[in-house]
């Protein structure tokens, strides 16, 4: 299972930052012909995105087209657990994508609308956010 996480950073270790507000782009479906829209606030893991990616590739088995809207590209830090206090911030764990409510993670073109709905559906299950299925049709 292949890691995402970005080839070269500007910087190494980022601030926390908040999460607030809606989707300002990638909120409507730009590629294909259907997808999954995110509902609420969160945080998606390299590791969380790749398994709903795996999930859409395996139900659609090779055919048509997906699309994968966010990437991981921001670095979240640990300390070692039973680590006094001090000695600076902790090295990056993992990668997270950034979601807000009414951006677009996946999309898909080129299957039915069943079989990307079911699709979508096992893609929203492995993910912490809640997902809904749109179309293009539906979108204008």
């Amino acid at each position: 299972m292949s890691n995402l996480s970005p080839s070269k950073t500007k910087h190494r270790k980022v601030h926390k930052g908040r999460n607030r507000g809606v989707a300002k782009g990638s909120d409507s479906i730009a590629f294909g012909d259907f997808g999954i829209q995110a509902f609420e606030r969160g945080r998606l893991t390299s590791s969380q995105l790749e398994a709903a990616r795996i999930a859409i590739n395996r139900h659609l088995k090779r055919r048509g087209k997906m699309w994968m809207r966010l990437f991981p590209q921001k670095p979240v830090t640990k300390k070692p657990a039973e680590t006094r206090m001090g000695k600076g911030k902790g090295g990056v764990e993992f990668w997270v994508a950034i979601v807000k409510p009414g951006s677009i993670i996946f999309e898909v073109s080129g299957v039915s609308a069943t079989l990307a709905r079911e699709a979508m559906r096992l893609a929203d299950g492995k993910l912490p956010v809640h997902c809904r299925f749109i179309s293009r049709e539906e979108q204008s």
